[in-house]
């Protein structure tokens, strides 16, 4: 064998056996460095593919639960705000939980506290407000009881009989004293509940429930008055079974983990998915007045549509190829004959690869070709590589134009608004350019082939390959989707009017009682006093939900606004009935870009807080004033000399429900300023409050400036 080597290497030549050793040397490295970088690529996307499943995930969580709380605040809200809570009001204000979608949810109950003095009163009196065979069942004297009153069932389960003591329950317990504590909802730690223990073990499920306190009126020494709680449960599995199974679409696991107040973490739930998960991700999960984890994993090799075979194929490929090409250059060396031979054989090994690289380009065009979001990417230059169809399809055009400065005009992007052109600094491929990743920024297309208009979602990421950058764009089509949401708010409006339609009536029935009756009885016309004050809170409720609901999916109209014009109109109608006519100040405005209805409805706020929460006895004195703030914003300041805000309240004022002063005699649902924050938020500024020198609280906001700033309108004064 040796001396038919030796002899060999003596027929091809020294020289040609090193250069055919240096061929196969760097082949081989060349080819495993390609499948290397190939698998390095799948492995990024699968990471990209899995932030994007946690992002959606955690979103998909913390709305879910947001709406969950939600919910449970305005039962609550609602079951305070019933002097005599009775079985059919509780069944008339939790009948829409059927149709909420509510995942997971078991039951929601009003429960209510109780010791052992106090149990045959608290009996009598549920007795009487509809529970007619109520019997309250202590499960040990000598401590607060919390017993079952009233059950709303979501689910096929039996509810809890009324009556059930679950202060037995620490988990229960707990949160139920959290909420009464804070005056906030609250979550429980896990557990199996108690309708679930006659289960199987195999059937079980670790489940919490969210605690919302009840307050009624504030009584004569100014204290709300604790009417009990309202509770809803739920299971873990079935909750995250239903939410991220949307979330994941099928690509990833998850798992959502407790940290339940001993300090130990539960596992909740899990979502399982095939495959050997390789990659992680953890993200936090605010649940009421805890954080829990949300640990996301997946197969890197089951995402992004990638091929995991391909890294290999194409080792495996390139060196077929290099050892073709080798034995190629030894049969030339060797003798022409067999190089020819050789040759033959060579060639059809070369076109099965270009036929398999081939099929591979065609595999990823035809995924860009038929996934529905629309994908684009440019180079470093803002020149185009790709653009599927669907995108085409969504941009309305089949020319590309390169080039960041041409792209509004050539595709006709607008703001939200649909006639602001889109800033061409503020467009996701261009922030994705200057390394900066974007999610969901909307904008609107209107061309030439798109008259109608379409609102998209836009997500850009930056890239980088080769040493050079780029970047990509995933284009969403949300116009149905808004659509939807527009289609909501009609009919919130359609059911805030029919619901106010019966107070009008019984408001107008009561004053007419109370006119009629022949001497006025004190008790008879107190009672009608707070008919007409319970009509008066319930339709205050009602504007004030629509106008939070209207604040968040209403279209923006905006245009130029005379804030001088639009300030007189707002004083003027809170100011002119008054006997006692306040002291108002009203500086030189400016002219703003905004949408009239929604800013004025944020002056008239701002304004009737100022009225209102002033010192008992004192003239209310308010300030109004606007300045620049740069060249495209413009500050609004509303300064009050009344009670102001405490400091421990100031940064919770803007969020929903929340009332700086509810023990004391001020009316309000406490959604004046969260409907104020929505505005000014979908107007692009930003709202606050501070202390007012001399006493009082300063309320400012910033909305955009009109494009060429007029001069100011002079003061006035309204005294």
């Amino acid at each position: 064998m040796t001396g038919r080597l030796r002899r060999a290497v003596r027929q091809v030549g020294a020289t040609s056996v090193l250069a055919i050793a240096a061929v196969l040397v760097l082949g081989l490295g060349a080819s495993w460095q390609a499948a290397s970088v190939i698998r390095h690529g799948q492995h990024e996307r699968a990471q990209a593919v899995l932030d994007r499943a946690a992002s959606l995930s955690e979103a998909a969580v913390g709305d879910e639960i947001h709406r969950y709380l939600d919910t449970l605040r305005t039962v609550a809200a609602a079951v305070g705000s019933h002097d005599e809570l009775t079985a059919g009001d509780f069944a008339a204000i939790t009948a829409p939980l059927r149709q909420a979608g509510l995942v997971g949810a078991t039951s929601l109950v009003f429960l209510v506290a109780a010791d052992d003095g106090q149990l045959p009163a608290v009996q009598q009196y549920w007795r009487e407000r509809g529970l007619t065979g109520l019997e309250l069942r202590p499960d040990a004297p000598g401590r607060e009881h919390l017993f079952t009153i009233f059950t709303r069932t979501l689910d096929p389960g039996s509810p809890l009989a009324a009556g059930t003591d679950l202060s037995q329950l620490a988990e229960p317990t707990a949160a139920m004293y959290e909420a009464r504590r804070s005056r906030q909802p609250a979550v429980s730690d896990t557990y199996v509940l108690l309708r679930d223990r006659s289960l199987s073990p195999q059937a079980q499920q670790l489940s919490f429930l969210l605690a919302a306190p009840a307050y009624g009126d504030p009584a004569a020494d100014g204290q709300q008055q604790f009417k009990g709680w309202v509770v809803l449960g739920l299971r873990g599995q079935d909750f995250v079974g239903g939410v991220l199974s949307r979330a994941t679409q099928g690509q990833a696991g998850a798992e959502l983990w407790a940290q339940n107040g001993s300090g130990q973490a539960a596992r909740v739930a899990a979502l399982r998915q095939p495959g050997e998960p390789d990659l992680h991700r953890d993200v936090q999960v605010t649940i009421a007045n805890r954080q829990w984890r949300l640990a996301i994993s997946a197969d890197s090799a089951r995402l992004g549509g990638s091929a995991p075979q391909l890294p290999l194929l194409v080792g495996l490929g390139g060196t077929a190829l290099t050892l073709l090409v080798c034995g190629m250059l030894w049969a030339l060396a060797g003798g022409r004959g067999r190089a020819e031979a050789r040759v033959v054989a060579a060639t059809a090994g070369l076109r099965q690869a270009e036929r398999e690289a081939s099929r591979q380009v065609a595999l990823l065009n035809g995924i860009l070709d038929r996934i529905s979001d629309g994908v684009g990417v440019v180079d470093e230059t803002g020149a185009f590589l790709v653009h599927n169809p669907a995108a085409k399809q969504m941009l309305g055009r089949t020319l590309d134009a390169d080039g960041s400065e041409h792209w509004q005009e050539h595709y006709g992007m607008f703001r939200p608004d649909g006639t602001t052109p889109f800033p061409t600094e503020d467009m996701p491929l261009v922030r994705a350019l200057a390394g900066e990743s974007t999610d969901r920024v909307e904008m609107i297309i209107r061309n030439s082939d798109r008259p109608e208009g379409l609102l998209l979602s836009v997500s850009g990421r930056p890239l980088e390959a080769d040493g050079r950058r780029g970047a990509i764009a995933v284009f969403h089509d949300i116009t149905e989707a808004r659509e939807r949401e527009a289609d909501l708010t009609a009919f919130a409006g359609i059911v805030a009017h029919d619901l106010k339609n019966p107070l009008t009536v019984i408001g107008a029935h009561a004053e007419m009682a109370r006119d009629a009756l022949p001497d006025r009885p004190e008790q008879a016309a107190e009672s009608l006093d707070r008919v007409g004050a319970g009509v008066v809170r319930m339709r205050r409720l009602i504007d004030d939900l629509l106008a939070y609901v209207t604040a968040r999916d209403a279209a923006l109209k905006t245009c130029e606004v005379d804030l001088a014009a639009l300030v007189a109109d707002v004083v003027g109608e809170r100011v002119n009935h008054l006997r006692t006519p306040p002291d108002v100040y009203v500086g030189a405005l400016p002219r703003v870009l905004a949408d009239p209805a929604m800013l004025r409805h944020v002056l008239d706020n701002l304004l009737g807080n100022a009225l209102k929460y002033v010192h008992p006895g004192r003239v209310p004195k308010v300030d109004i004033s606007a300045g620049p703030v740069g060249e495209e914003w413009v500050r609004v300041e509303v300064a009050d000399r009344g009670i102001g805000i405490p400091e421990e309240d100031k940064p919770h004022v803007f969020e929903s429900f929340h009332r700086a002063h509810a023990g004391q005699s001020y009316g309000g649902t406490g959604l004046g300023l969260a409907i104020c924050r929505r505005i000014v938020d979908r107007h692009g500024g930003s709202i606050a409050v501070t202390d007012n020198p001399g006493g009082g609280s300063r309320f400012s906001f910033t909305v955009p400036a009109a494009p060429a700033l007029t001069p100011a309108a002079p003061h006035h004064e309204y005294v």
